[in-house]
């Protein structure tokens, strides 16, 4: 009896001291949401309701964190890859929280085309985002590295107008650029060069394939690519450094650093890129990959309360490309070369406000710039002086501008039946040069539109819209469109869009003479504007558990373009081209993706497209629809007890054909050769979760340049030249270290 008397008196001591140790220890606990493994280095910001005084934590390893709080007062936890959580604590109190996870959670808020910011899974529109973290995992300096990787899109490059892709077979002007909202300018030949837009300071990507001319005008018929950069929303103060380094002779550095107090945040950020140039055969000075520097700048100033939000940014951009000519007989020591310095500004001042219970206002102005010189100069190479050429052909300055003003008013209730969004999308370019037809030329397009959201079903909702334009140039017909989503089930989803779309001519299509030593390219500006119909139908499934998930998905599309402007050549012995209208350009084809993942190890996504193109040019030719392929599989493997992280990603572009009109008017086809490519990259995160460290291999196939060879097609269609494309500068290896720190 006496030794149980003892045995029980001590444990009730050792239980009392647990229990006071926890009294007196009040804290947080914060848990994964899938797993329940605690977040180890999470941060934690206590702000009192009364005094809004400010107190800061950091979770051990056990992810957990004392309660210093002595009123009632707000939490808010925040870590790298998870959603921000915010709830209330009381003096004294303990508090679990889980967080979930962003990597592999399906409710990315978007914003593009949105009446307000909505899941992804909720949005009308089928949208693919593209988080920071893909953009991290694959070591992705620019647009161009990133998008040649996903699926249904197609890169192309050009060794001194950069890279282009095309979207569901479409590309060009075809396809509408956006970076938080504004259009990017600057297209050279049609396209924008996506190797100048950087990613340094990026937080997401959303693209939207399909249609968008209702919302967002001319050059949407492909889609929409906005790209959404970062701002301080939660940290006061928030620091990033990276470089980056590739085999091939890329050496990249960037920065940026946020601060936030009371409702005011602000934030600036550069980065520094250089290319040393590459060619498969490297026997002379001249390259086919140009060397080049590029310099950004961004800005941001920010003022936040309640619902009200104003926000200034400026972003500014300079890149200077040199095409070095080969060595000029006899003696080989003097060479002409090329320089293309290309700057692009953008100001931007964007409002949001809530006017009413769920009313809200939205007004965004900006002012774009682009200006684009080239110099030629004579080298001499035994006394290294370099002089302009006199020949005044040989020096270009081309300059164009862009206004835009655009303003939405919107109703959005999620438990309404019906709700509107309204605006005013106002858009002035100019341009300015000796190759632009006299010297000077505008082009205005003013636009009303209205979208209605009807939900007249619990699972069914539709959305029409309208959009009537005035255009300076050309009259615009009234484009209109439908989309659909209806729930089949918890798990399975149906949308459906059809629109109608209208493309004017671009100042440079219509006014531009663009002349270099690989281009001569005539405006015409007898062009008559595009019109298009298209069809998207998309189903997707996706069934969840806590730490398992997978799903599948279908597309369908359909493009059907009346009077396609396309490139005609005018005189094959001066390479002279020029705008003309063909017929029709027709793209169909459909697209099935599937991805698996257990969480938080393994990430699996596989996908499957057949893109059909056809220019038709009259009616007496054989317009066959040719068909190209393109295989996804991407595998990211998380080795848990070593925390690096595998990432594979493997892409198979198929044969793809091109056809354009030669001279007296014949119709030629060409096939770019299929090819594979591969990248792999290791991760790891080290000292808090402050260093990321990550190394790896690109294009493991070593592509350069692919064949291109004649098709005979048939019908009237002759078979093309042969030569190569540049798709690649070879198997190269990286590394690249980021560092990060956040204050909250």
């Amino acid at each position: 009896m006496a030794f149980a008397k003892r045995f029980s008196l001590f444990f009730a001591f050792v239980f009392g001291c647990i229990s006071i140790g926890y009294s007196q220890k009040p804290g947080i606990q914060i848990n994964d949401s899938r797993n329940g493994e605690p977040i180890a280095f999470a941060h934690v910001l206590f702000e009192g309701l009364a005094s809004k005084k400010q107190t800061t934590g950091i979770t051990d390893i056990k992810g957990y964190t004392v309660n210093p709080v002595t009123e009632i007062s707000l939490v808010t936890t925040t870590y790298i890859g998870y959603q921000t959580f915010t709830d209330t604590i009381w003096p004294g109190a303990s508090l679990k929280i889980k967080l979930r996870s962003l990597t592999y959670n399906m409710d990315e808020v978007v914003v593009t085309g949105q009446y307000t910011p909505q899941a992804v899974d909720k949005s009308i529109f089928r949208v693919r985002v593209i988080g920071a973290n893909q953009i991290d995992q694959r070591a992705s300096n620019n647009l161009n590295e990133l998008m040649a990787g996903e699926l249904n899109i197609r890169s192309m490059n050009d060794g001194a107008l950069g890279s282009r892709i095309t979207l569901q077979g479409l590309g060009g002007e075809h396809i509408k650029f956006l970076i938080d909202g504004v259009p990017v300018i600057g297209r050279m030949n049609g396209n924008i060069d996506l190797g100048q837009l950087n990613l340094y300071n990026v937080e997401h990507i959303e693209v939207i394939e399909g249609p968008m001319s209702v919302i967002y005008g001319s050059n949407a018929l492909a889609g929409v690519i906005n790209i959404i950069t970062k701002e301080p929303k939660y940290t006061t103060i928030d620091a990033n450094a990276e470089g980056y380094y590739e085999s091939v002779g890329v050496y990249n550095t960037n920065a940026n650093v946020s601060l936030r107090k009371n409702h005011w945040s602000g934030s600036v950020a550069g980065a520094r890129n250089f290319f040393e140039g590459f060619s498969a055969v490297d026997t002379s000075r001249s390259k086919r990959w140009k060397p080049k520097r590029q310099l950004n700048n961004d800005l941001s100033l920010q003022y936040a309360k309640n619902a009200f939000k104003l926000r200034l940014t400026s972003s500014y951009f300079d890149e200077l490309l040199i095409d070095k000519g080969n060595l000029l007989q006899p003696y080989y020591e003097t060479a002409f070369d090329n320089h293309f310095h290309t700057k692009r500004f953008t100001g931007k001042i964007d409002m949001s406000s809530k006017v009413a219970k769920d009313r809200y206002l939205n007004v965004l102005g900006s002012y774009a710039y682009y200006n684009r010189v080239k110099n030629t100069y004579f080298n001499d190479l035994t006394t290294l002086e370099k002089k302009l050429t006199l020949n005044p052909s040989e020096q270009d300055t081309s300059t164009f501008g862009q206004y835009l003003l655009r303003a939405e008013f919107s109703k959005s209730t999620d438990s309404s039946p019906f709700n509107y969004q309204l605006g005013v999308d106002l858009n002035l370019e100019t341009g300015f040069g000796k190759r632009i037809l006299d010297q000077r030329q505008q082009l205005g397009d003013y636009a009303a539109f209205l979208s209605v959201k009807i939900n007249p079903a619990p699972r069914l909702m539709l959305q029409p819209g309208l959009r009537y334009s005035y255009n300076t140039k050309y009259k615009a017909p009234l484009v209109y469109s439908l989309n659909l989503k209806y729930d089949l089930a918890e798990e399975v989803s149906f949308r459906a869009s059809y629109a109608k779309g209208f493309r004017a001519p671009s100042l440079k299509e219509l006014y531009l003479e663009f002349v270099d030593v690989n281009h001569n390219v005539r405006g015409n500006e007898n062009l008559e504007a595009e019109n298009s119909q298209n069809i998207n139908l998309a189903l997707h499934y996706r069934h969840e558990k806590t730490t398992y998930d997978y799903g599948a998905e279908l597309n369908l599309f359909y493009n059907n373009i009346s009077n396609s402007i396309s490139l005609a050549s005018l005189d094959p012995e001066s390479s002279l081209y020029t705008y003309v209208n063909v017929d029709k350009m027709v793209t169909q084809g459909y697209e099935v993706n599937f991805n698996n993942r257990i969480y938080p190890w393994l990430e699996v996504k596989l996908g499957f497209v057949q893109t059909g193109r056809k220019q038709v040019f009259s009616d007496s030719l054989d317009n066959t629809m040719i068909y190209s392929t393109d295989v996804i599989s991407n595998i990211n493997y998380l080795w848990r007890k070593t925390d690096m992280r595998f990432s594979v990603y493997y892409k198979y572009n198929g044969d793809y054909p091109e056809v354009f009109i030669g001279d007296n008017n014949q119709v030629f086809r060409t096939i770019m050769q299929g090819y594979h490519t591969m990248d792999v990259t290791l991760s790891r995160m080290l000292w808090r979760n402050q260093l990321n460290l990550q190394a790896g291999v690109k294009n493991l196939f070593n592509n350069t340049n692919i064949n291109i060879k004649g098709d005979t097609g048939g019908g009237g269609i002759h078979s093309g030249g042969t030569g190569s494309s540049p798709v690649g500068w070879g198997r190269t290896f990286f590394v690249k270290l980021a560092f990060s720190f956040k204050k909250f």
